[in-house]
């Protein structure tokens, strides 16, 4: 007979921190991967000596990612970047050939991303400036909390009517959180996120690397991973979960699961109408990524870019992090999709045309390619209309004892990576909680 405390579904962030934490609190844990390797969106590609992440990923220094590694003893190699005035828009010191540059209409202008950088760029005239360094202050001094509930677009309307300066913000907006959607998302969560201090941090080797040092800990914890080894349901009894079933005929009884996998995946393992509502209500993230390798860069100095009139975003990782031996450049570009709109080869015509503007001659110079037309970015939006983060689904499922969720669309804290670090925590924690059962594996 096994002795198991916990079951936790799912191998991306989430699950191995949700793992990590039952475990190093004394609990047996067993973790089921159903894919063949562990990560979910944060896996790397190798491309020869290049390595890719799913379309552009950093980790941003200040969000619940840092303690949570810090909790697990992980430090992860890679570029910092230093915080800037305007809290999540950064630069980095030293590695910045052309620096941050933004794009509008075919033209280059330096990007305001600091006070020095906004007087001396030409993107916008002396009102739209004076404009922004309002709306700046408005995001230092905003309760954020009383803001859940209004969309982006209102409360910068309600500060500013120059159009310029809204267009500028809401690009800016766009790099720190991964949002495109400013009429949909919520303005509190946007205005934390911008506030996050400590920079962001470009991992060496891609997010391969944060996913090898979560689950090389959870290993040292005790926990048992199994990958290729699909869920098909939870098994509850008397509104208590109790165990899981898988795919292949086994079933695993145990004190508490978490259900750490994308939202969909949760309903239909849970089988439960509150998990399926709630999946239902949410609104997904997604992106149209075109992710590239080339011989050099036909430009050096354009390692960055940000799309003001499109909703764009270029960057030559490899220009932060080691992702590729000298004479490689690793590339990312996005287009940030609003809520229902699918990514097609129209958006990568689009995508292209913009390289030809930044690094024209690309084209003879491709080692890799991939075109990622419906990449999704994080399970939810912080939505105003349910409350921004607040309103996504909680840990704790209603109407079942010890059956918990976990990833980038629970809990009321954090954005992208950081929600799935900070509701993987709390999962984890909550399931170590449930009081243990001799459990066993048929």
């Amino acid at each position: 007979m096994q002795t198991l405390n916990v079951a936790v579904v799912g191998g991306g962030i989430a699950g191995l921190v949700a793992a990590s934490y039952a475990a190093a609190a004394g609990k047996p844990v067993a973790l089921f991967e159903r894919a063949s390797t562990l990560g979910g969106r944060a896996q790397t590609t190798a491309a020869g000596d290049a390595h890719l992440n799913l379309g552009p990923h950093a980790l941003f220094a200040g969000g619940a990612n840092a303690a949570v590694l810090k909790d697990l003893g992980i430090r992860v190699a890679g570029a910092d970047a230093a915080t800037l005035p305007g809290g999540a828009i950064r630069e980095l010191p030293g590695r910045r050939p052309g620096g941050y540059q933004a794009l509008k209409g075919g033209r280059f202008h330096v990007l305001p991303v600091s006070a020095a950088a906004l007087a001396r760029t030409r993107l916008v005239g002396l009102g739209a400036k004076v404009e922004l360094g309002r709306l700046f202050a408005a995001v230092a001094r905003a309760n954020a909390g009383s803001l859940d509930g209004v969309a982006l677009t209102d409360w910068v309307n309600e500060h500013t009517s120059n159009a310029d300066a809204r267009e500028v913000f809401l690009a800016l907006v766009r790099l720190s959180t991964y949002a495109g959607a400013a009429d949909v998302f919520s303005a509190g969560a946007a205005i934390r996120q911008l506030r996050l201090p400590g920079g962001v941090h470009y991992l060496d080797g891609g997010w391969r690397s944060l996913v090898e040092a979560l689950r090389d800990r959870a290993l040292d914890l005790g926990v048992t991973i199994e990958e290729s080894a699909p869920v098909r349901a939870v098994t509850i009894e008397r509104g208590e979960a109790t165990g899981i079933r898988l795919r292949d005929g086994r079933a695993v009884n145990a004190s508490a699961v978490v259900l750490a996998t994308p939202p969909a995946e949760a309903a239909a393992i849970s089988g439960l109408d509150a998990v399926a509502g709630a999946a239902r209500g949410l609104t997904p993230m997604k992106s149209a990524v075109l992710d590239i390798v080339l011989r050099g860069l036909p430009n050096p100095r354009r390692t960055f870019a940000l799309g003001i009139d499109t909703p764009t975003y270029f960057s030559v990782h490899s220009h932060w992090a080691k992702l590729a031996p000298k004479g490689r450049s690793v590339i990312h570009l996005a287009t940030y999709l609003n809520p229902g709109e699918k990514g097609t080869t129209a958006h990568e015509r689009e995508l292209e045309s913009t390289l030809d503007v930044i690094q024209p001659g690309w084209r003879e110079r491709v080692v890799f390619r991939r075109f990622l037309p419906d990449l999704a970015v994080a399970g939810a939006l912080p939505a105003a209309a349910t409350g921004g983060a607040a309103g996504r689904p909680r840990e704790e499922v209603p109407g079942v004892q010890n059956l918990f969720l976990a990833g980038d669309w629970v809990g009321a804290e954090g954005m992208l990576a950081d929600a799935a670090f900070a509701s993987g925590r709390r999962a984890g924690e909550l399931a170590a909680s449930v009081r243990m059962n001799m459990l066993a594996t048929a």
